[in-house]
């Protein structure tokens, strides 16, 4: 979980209910993350969404993606007297 059991204050948090600011509190309880006013007693769990993002690597890529990374110049054929 993202909290201990300790209860924190966290700065310049506003209450949902009672619009109070700087008085909710977080903890963690039975595997669970909490937010708390110290105010009017609003508890609410709190729900964390993993953002799994896979990191953008040459492995990763299309065919066409690396495709459009590659450049090709042409020059003309040398003549047979030019060095």
């Amino acid at each position: 979980m993202a909290f201990d059991s300790k209860r924190r204050f966290i700065a310049g948090a506003v209450c949902p209910r009672c619009s109070e600011m700087d008085k909710i509190v977080v903890y963690e309880k039975e595997g669970k993350d909490y937010r708390e006013c110290v105010r009017c007693g609003f508890v609410d769990e709190m729900r964390f969404q993993q953002q799994v993002r896979e990191l953008e690597t040459r492995v990763n890529k299309t065919e066409e993606e690396k495709k459009s990374e590659v450049q090709v110049l042409q020059f003309p054929p040398l003549k047979s007297g030019d060095k």
